[in-house]
């Protein structure tokens, strides 16, 4: 646990070699990464945390303080902890907080893997309006939804981002605690889209990065990661075939083949 500044910050490891700080995305905990850091065996450091609101990380935003920067704030504090160089590891909002850390440039990142990013800004400063427009409509439906009381109206993000009928092949412990997050959620919905940076920008993201999409993820969040790839200069983009979203849980052994070899690498380099 990590104690910044007077609020608790979830942090476990496990391991040891090089560091590996692994970014749960919404309604998510560092046990999202279980499978996957079983699969990578014992040759590296595995960090685990989660997201404000999330697991044992209390919540720091406020409706009228939603800025990315707390999430940065949280996961400097993981990486300081570490007292190491880190390469970082998020899937879907988590990897959109690890691009705003690694823009805000304060901390030491060896690499980056960026998993079904959702920095669903980009997707206007690329031109892709009709994208932009599709999620931007979704989630603003989805607010709205929430505020006139549906409890489920979670079904409906889960199923955009992994196709009609995902919520409900979720256990139902994952659906309880979907539906109990949902207002945590919503801040970090808000938190995404506060996140507005030109595509000029990410050319001072030195980091070597992996882009991971999977070949049946929605058009949105495949067209980021290709908008991605072309703005960050050290970059490659690989697509899993078979997988959507949720590949995490569905494709553990093709991400944690991909982190270990992007890993490997670039310790090779350095």
């Amino acid at each position: 646990m990590v104690e910044y500044p007077a609020k608790r910050i979830d942090y476990r490891e496990q391991g040891s070699g090089p560091t590996i700080l692994f970014v749960p995305g919404s309604w998510s905990t560092g046990a999202l990464w279980r499978g996957v850091i079983a699969l990578l065996g014992d040759r590296f450091r595995a960090v685990t945390t989660s997201l404000l609101g999330y697991g044992d990380t209390e919540e720091r935003r406020t409706p009228d303080d939603v800025s990315i920067e707390r999430e940065i704030d949280v996961i400097e504090a993981v990486i300081q902890r570490t007292n190491s160089a880190v390469h970082l590891v998020g899937h879907s909002y988590g990897g959109t907080v690890c691009l705003a850390t690694a823009l805000r440039d304060r901390t030491k990142i060896a690499s980056m893997t960026l998993i079904e990013a959702t920095p669903f800004n980009l997707l206007r400063h690329s031109g892709d309006l009709g994208l932009y427009e599709q999620v931007r409509a979704m989630s603003d439906a989805y607010v709205r939804s929430c505020a006139n009381g549906n409890l489920l109206a979670a079904r409906n993000i889960i199923d955009f981002y992994g196709g009609d009928g995902s919520f409900d092949t979720f256990g139902a412990r994952a659906r309880d605690y979907i539906v109990a997050t949902t207002p945590t959620n919503i801040l970090d919905w808000s938190s995404a889209w506060c996140f507005d940076v030109p595509l000029a920008a990410y050319v001072d993201i030195t980091a070597p990065s992996l882009l991971v999409r999977g070949e049946r993820s929605h058009p949105v969040v495949q067209r980021a990661a290709e908008v991605l790839n072309d703005a960050i200069s050290r970059s490659s983009l690989v697509t899993v075939p078979g997988a959507s979203h949720f590949m995490i849980a569905t494709h553990a052994s093709d991400v944690a083949r991909l982190i270990r070899e992007h890993v490997a690498t670039v310790e090779t380099l350095r």
